[in-house]
């Protein structure tokens, strides 16, 4: 622990953003928990979208400034799915109908199954013919625009959030066919 600790290289400002987008997990559970309160919806989504802002940022960074590391390609991908899959547990909550439930299952589902995927190409050294992809950043782009939209509870905006939530689950779905068709020679190799 105390090597974790003192190591210099994982505690640049990309890592630190990455890192960050984790710890504000818990803060907006807690906010959505307390006694509501004026603004809490709107507190919640703007906590929200400053940890999706630090996705882009803390990639962009690590490649401007060159502090890539291996505890960075680790932890992003994780900060994102947590982060999305406790907002979108949130978003059932508040709205537990099918419109709401059928994109969260799909959207966390796919994330299980590509993580999935990409732990056993990498055991089978072909991490990289699933590497992220374009389609794949949009898809971000789209859960985290729609969530945050949706995590405002606003009337006015329900129909835009409900409109962006679907547009990523179509990017959900293409990007993991995407992926699943990378993968299929592999796939389908007997044993």
């Amino acid at each position: 622990m105390e090597s974790l600790l003192a190591n210099k290289q994982l505690w640049n400002i990309p890592n630190i953003l990455t890192l960050m987008r984790v710890v504000l997990i818990p803060v907006i559970v807690l906010l959505a928990y307390l006694p509501a309160f004026k603004w809490q919806n709107w507190l919640i989504a703007s906590i929200f979208l400053l940890a999706a802002i630090t996705d882009w940022f803390d990639g962009y960074l690590a490649r401007a400034l060159n502090q890539t590391s291996a505890f960075g390609r680790f932890l992003d991908p994780v900060a994102d799915k947590l982060m999305v899959a406790a907002a979108l547990v949130l978003l059932v909550q508040a709205s537990p109908r099918l419109e709401m439930v059928l994109p969260a299952i799909v959207i966390i589902s796919r994330e299980i199954t590509i993580s999935a995927l990409r732990e056993w190409m990498a055991e089978l050294g072909k991490r990289a013919n699933v590497a992220v992809s374009h389609i794949g950043k949009w898809k971000t782009t789209a859960q985290m625009t729609a969530i945050t939209v949706l995590l405002t509870q606003e009337t006015m905006l329900l129909y835009l959030g409900y409109f962006l939530l679907y547009v990523a689950v179509v990017l959900t779905i293409w990007s993991m066919i995407i992926y699943l068709r990378a993968a299929w020679p592999e796939l389908s190799k007997p044993d």
